[in-house]
């Protein structure tokens, strides 16, 4: 089985959270039972998560060698200047590595948006824009180190796509089945 689900923001990937206070987290919406993320979206970020009960799915779809494409939708103070889509698409030293070439490049506000709860903050005197990047590599808090370090902070990341699997017509905290491309029916579930 597998499961799309949209993570509003402020949601943990996981289905417990022993911190004080606790954060909410997968359990609270009402997913089928023995699945896991496959993968795993920031607490403060938005968007697909996919879901499933098969381990060499789980496997397939998070593996770096099977280069699942992810597309993110990137809200960002400042207006992305041809330099710095370049820089982004050409690959961003971070320090302890350098991004993989990725696509970059800038769009209008989706018009399939949902309000964001709590909203971004805003400031009159500093423009904000999108920005569409498809990533073949997924490292820790990638896109928005990325975005930062040309200049561009993020405000709002939403996860729109992860391979042929997308969001459309999905709203925050509903999920969805999905055909599983990659399924091996013989893989038992990992719990």
């Amino acid at each position: 089985m597998l499961v799309a689900f949209n993570k509003p923001y402020g949601v943990l990937c996981q289905f417990t959270d022993r911190s004080t206070p606790p954060r909410r987290t997968l359990a609270g919406f009402g997913l089928p039972p023995d699945v896991y993320a496959a993968g795993r979206l920031d607490y403060d970020s938005e968007g697909l998560l996919l879901l499933t009960d098969d381990g060499a799915m789980a496997h397939r779809l998070t593996d770096p060698r099977h280069k699942q494409p992810k597309t993110y939708w990137v809200q960002v103070e400042g207006s992305a200047s041809p330099t710095q889509l370049e820089q982004l698409a050409s690959g961003v030293d971070l320090g302890a590595f350098v991004t993989a070439p990725c696509d970059a490049r800038a769009i209008a506000e989706p018009s399939q948006l949902w309000p964001r709860d709590p909203p971004i903050r805003v400031r009159r005197a500093i423009p904000t824009s999108w920005l569409s990047l498809t990533l073949q590599e997924g490292r820790n808090r990638q896109v928005r180190r990325m975005t930062a370090a040309v200049g561009l902070p993020t405000l709002r990341l939403i996860r729109w796509s992860v391979g042929p699997w997308t969001l459309a017509g999905l709203a925050p905290g509903a999920t969805r089945r999905e055909a599983g491309q990659t399924r091996v029916v013989s893989s038992p579930p990992i719990r």
